[in-house]
């Protein structure tokens, strides 16, 4: 079975897709006391976009040759890919409900081969660009038409692997390779912005890469950039997208903890009341 577009739905049901979304994510962190919560938030409206008609995908033959491929480079966020699978028909719900419980597939950073769509394991920071890579060169050299997209985290990007990987993309001429960084502006212990010294946005374009800025949580505004005529560019292509960590849940934006906090009984009725 060939792959196909997994099926464009409106912009308004993507939005309520992706509160879905994080509604069942925030019950999944409280239940198993797992952290990384807030560094989830922030990508479920990149992982909507990308699951409801960006990536050529099919549900029903998730391990196709011909698919596009994605990797989940700030393994972190496992909890919203889990998620966004089993709203979007890759996963069933009694397989999410055992996230983070032993014997689970879904642990707290993605396992590779462990279900659909997860291509490899990810969680130690800076290989995933490297790893896209490998897997862009080989659909180039058997002639395929499947694309490799990656998630990653701003605060990734700070790893030297990560600049080694884009220059040697980019030297390459790698067009099925498309990377979106999460940039939220907040790593594990500040902001990204007084832990390096550049600009995203001119360091990516430095390295050859086409590139684009988003509202990472504007569905509509994600669709317009991801078009076929964006993707024929012959270079890899970045979208940086900017991003809220904790996004949906008051107290958990832009708070630092929340990248280590699991939320209490009293936190997660006043999330899911504020998600209602």
């Amino acid at each position: 079975m060939r792959p196909e577009r997994v099926n464009t739905v409106s912009v308004r049901k993507a939005e309520q897709l992706a509160l879905r979304i994080r509604r069942d994510m925030l019950t999944l962190a409280h239940t198993t006391q797992t952290p990384h919560i807030g560094p989830a938030l922030s990508c479920v409206d990149i992982l909507t976009v990308l699951y409801t008609g960006v990536m050529k995908t099919n549900p029903r033959a998730p391990r196709t040759a011909d698919r596009d491929r994605f990797i989940l480079s700030k393994g972190h966020g496992a909890l919203a890919l889990y998620a966004c699978l089993a709203h979007t028909g890759f996963l069933s719900r009694e397989v999410l409900l055992t996230y983070g419980k032993n014997g689970s597939p879904l642990a707290e950073h993605p396992l590779a081969h462990t279900s659909p769509c997860i291509e490899f394991a990810t969680g130690s920071l800076g290989h995933g660009l490297a790893v896209g890579i490998g897997m862009a060169m080989a659909a180039r050299l058997r002639k395929k038409p499947c694309r490799v997209f990656l998630l990653m985290g701003d605060g990734e990007c700070n790893e030297g692997s990560v600049w080694e990987a884009a220059g040697f993309a980019s030297a390459g001429g790698l067009a099925n390779l498309i990377a979106v960084v999460d940039h939220n502006g907040l790593q594990a212990t500040d902001r990204c912005d007084r832990l390096s010294g550049y600009g995203l946005a001119g360091a990516w374009q430095s390295f050859g890469w086409e590139m684009r800025e988003v509202d990472g949580h504007d569905i509509a505004q994600m669709r317009k950039v991801c078009t076929p005529a964006f993707f024929r560019i012959r270079k890899p292509k970045v979208i940086i997208a900017h991003t809220v960590k904790g996004k949906g849940v008051s107290f958990m934006e832009n708070n630092l903890e929340w990248h280590y906090r699991w939320p209490d009984e009293r936190d997660l009725a006043k999330a899911l009341g504020e998600l209602s």
